[in-house]
């Protein structure tokens, strides 16, 4: 059975192509992208599996008689477009990152809605001007610790999906039946949780800040605010879909464009430092909060603006040079938020007291009727505009962990497809946008995020564990970055404390939803992917959406 019935349907294949009935044919072609390095030690490990089904590129576990194994691939064909390149029936994506658009995808995805809203979190938690500016700082530090870890991870496992392909490596120390479970679980909430959740409360910010200004003074219309979002996922995603080209573009623009409103923001708060308004900063450590769960809870709204440190790492395969990129990039965009961030914090401080932070839902805003007077209009343009960044940069990231999850046999094989011209992970970047949209349910944007920290922190500590699981199990494989070991061990035991602390001092049900939903995952991990259950129509259903997207497989190659 063919991927495709009717071959007019996808212009850039042979009209004569037919199925290869031995997918060991191209054993040959596939040989010759082993390359030297570290992606050859792991990909010597699961040689055979690749002869046999170069669609996934999966572990010592064999899912490719699970449910969500799909037709055999199209014959040999080679065609070329601009950003893919179609051979032996499937798609090889051109890398498409360089250093400048992996720094913008970086800091364009950091700098989003958090540093607009999460100020009033920080405050709030730590109780103190001082505490709060020292867990923003503190905040930077561990991101910047995280992503060196995961930059040592993505130079190692070259491939796209973060922590789900470095969770699925790591996992082969446990038995065989296990060894898939932990990423497995990790593209479970992320893919129905986190990375939707992200874009949700993005575009919610999007949304109240595109508003606000129309309604100054009055209260703003929940539903308005709704639709906005609504409407910022629908044109983020045709974005996306559109091109990876465009889509940089587009991040890159709106990088410059956040950046500039964290200087305007940072100017006008050190004028009025000059002028001497410094009464709310040498308030320093008064009223300090003195509960660790309060505390952690901060944790929890500074880490949520410094969110996307490891964006880069879900793109590695679209990356130039990922070996020598990656690092860069991590080192260069972390540095500059953290920077942006301080100074920030300084510039609100210097005209807002605690109780008008805490009283704010829109902490930019009513910094820039302090400071800017007329001139405050642009301060929503601004965020408008820096928020939009970030919606782009999550659903750019978010679309490629399915497509990872998918190629793995984790997901039903279609959604690891890519678009025949354009070179996009089309069926999963429609399926994290009509997620992101089912999110805007909820109505607490901070709720949201709390729950978002507490289920991502438990991924986080995990990978800092696999750092050190892949140095005991591949001792053997060169490291192009290799990041000192008490980084991932801090991380780790960071990420240990934010998930533990708030659930001992002050247990909250969102929590509780969180572990459960988490652990829902096994429901359906054991008939699916364990026991390989098939769904009898899935097959047909795969080439009816084939042809309807112009979708063809892909596989994955390591870079030279």
């Amino acid at each position: 059975m063919s991927f495709v019935k009717n071959s007019s349907s996808l212009p850039d294949l042979a009209a004569s192509n037919e199925v290869s009935e031995n997918n060991g044919l191209l054993s040959d072609h596939l040989n010759g992208h082993l390359k030297e390095g570290p992606d050859a030690f792991i990909n010597d490990r699961f040689e055979n599996k690749l002869l046999t089904n170069p669609r996934r590129l999966s572990d010592d576990v064999d899912n490719s008689q699970s449910f969500f194994a799909s037709p055999p691939l199209l014959s040999s064909n080679t065609t070329s477009a601009s950003s893919i390149i179609i051979e032996d029936g499937t798609v090889k994506v051109k890398r498409k990152l360089g250093l400048l658009s992996g720094t913008a995808l970086i800091v364009g995805t950091m700098i989003g809605s958090g540093i607009f809203i999460s100020p009033k979190g920080v405050i709030a938690g730590t109780g103190s001007v001082a505490l709060s500016l020292i867990v923003w700082v503190a905040c930077g530090f561990i991101s910047l610790f995280g992503a060196l870890a995961y930059a040592e991870l993505g130079t190692l496992i070259s491939k796209s999906g973060a922590e789900y392909a470095y969770l699925l490596e790591a996992g082969k120390v446990f038995p065989k039946c296990c060894a898939p479970i932990p990423a497995f679980l990790f593209s479970w909430v992320s893919i129905f949780v986190l990375k939707p959740c992200l874009f949700a409360v993005i575009s919610l910010s999007f949304g109240i800040y595109a508003v606000e200004p129309f309604y100054h003074g009055c209260e703003v219309p929940m539903s308005l605010v709704k639709l906005i979002s609504v409407l910022c996922i629908c044109l983020v995603a045709a974005v996306n879909c559109h091109s990876v080209t465009l889509a940089t573009k587009v991040q890159n623009f709106f990088t410059m464009a956040k950046l500039l409103a964290i200087a305007v923001i940072v100017m006008g708060g050190f004028i009025m430092i000059f002028k001497g308004h410094t009464e709310y900063i040498n308030e320093g450590f008064e009223d300090t909060s003195k509960n660790p769960s309060s505390i952690a809870l901060a944790f929890y709204d500074g880490l949520w603006a410094y969110d996307g440190w490891n964006n880069l790492n879900y793109a590695t395969e679209e990356l130039k040079n990922p070996y020598v990129n990656l690092p860069r990039a991590i080192m260069l965009g972390i540095p500059l938020v953290t920077l942006c961030y301080l100074l920030t914090n300084l510039s609100y401080l210097a005209v807002m007291s605690k109780e008008t932070l805490l009283a704010s839902n829109a902490v930019a805003a009513t910094w820039g009727a302090e400071v800017l007077g007329a001139a405050a209009v642009l301060i929503p343009i601004f965020v408008t505009l820096s928020t939009f960044g970030a919606a782009n940069g999550s659903c750019f990231t978010g679309g490629r962990l399915i497509y990872a999850a998918a190629r793995e046999g984790h997901l039903p094989e279609v959604f690891s497809y890519i678009h025949v011209k354009k070179g996009t992970p089309l069926p999963s970047l429609l399926l994290t946008t009509a997620v992101a949209i089912m999110m805007m349910i909820p109505g607490d944007i901070f709720s949201l995020i709390d729950f978002f920290s507490f289920a991502a922190w438990l991924f986080y500590g995990a990978t800092m564990a696999a750092v050190l699981i892949l140095r005991y199990s591949l001792p053997d494989v060169p490291r192009v970055y290799r990041v000192p070991t008490i980084m991932p061990v801090l991380v780790l035991i960071i990420s240990c404390y934010l998930v533990l602390a708030p659930i001992i001092q002050q247990p909250r049900i969102e929590f509780f939803y969180a572990t459960l939903f988490i652990l829902s995952g096994l429901l359906f991990y054991i008939p699916f992917v364990g026991l390989k259950i098939k769904i009898k129509y899935l097959e047909p259903l795969t080439t009816f959406i084939q042809c309807a997207l112009e979708v063809a497989p892909s596989r994955y190659e390591p870079p030279e």
